[in-house]
């Protein structure tokens, strides 16, 4: 599941999105720190943890657009913990904050089964990238 050029990972979400039903407009992607998406974690949402990913949506109909704020340190820390590649753990992280902008939630237990199942038919479909 690894993609080596930034066209292919941007062919992939595009393809989700508009299999999803939805529009691909503009989705920033911001590569941080630990530290930083702390900050935001804290400031924005008032949770005061360490975490992955945080997206902020813009959605507007089904036109899909927002800001999605990684932890490079959590991507790699996650990486080795369960023992896959950087790429893989990288793009497990992107294609979440792609679902949450199309509407999955996991703050509830089913609800994470849910999109965890999507996340994996999604890194699925990645291969054929």
């Amino acid at each position: 599941m690894n993609i080596t050029t930034p066209k292919k990972r941007k062919d992939w979400i595009k393809y989700i999105i508009e299999n999803e039903g939805f529009i691909c407009k503009n989705i920033n992607f911001i590569l941080c720190s630990d530290e930083y998406l702390l900050k935001i974690n804290r400031e924005y949402l008032n949770h005061d943890y360490y975490t992955d990913v945080v997206t902020f949506d813009d959605v507007v109909d089904k036109d899909i657009s927002g800001d999605i704020f990684i932890s490079v340190e959590r991507v790699k820390e996650n990486a080795v913990e369960y023992g896959v590649p950087f790429d893989n753990e990288l793009n497990r992280v992107i294609i979440h904050g792609v679902l949450h902008l199309i509407g999955f939630d996991d703050k509830e237990k089913p609800l994470k089964e849910i999109m965890t199942k999507k996340e994996d038919e999604c890194l699925l479909k990645l291969l054929k990238f």
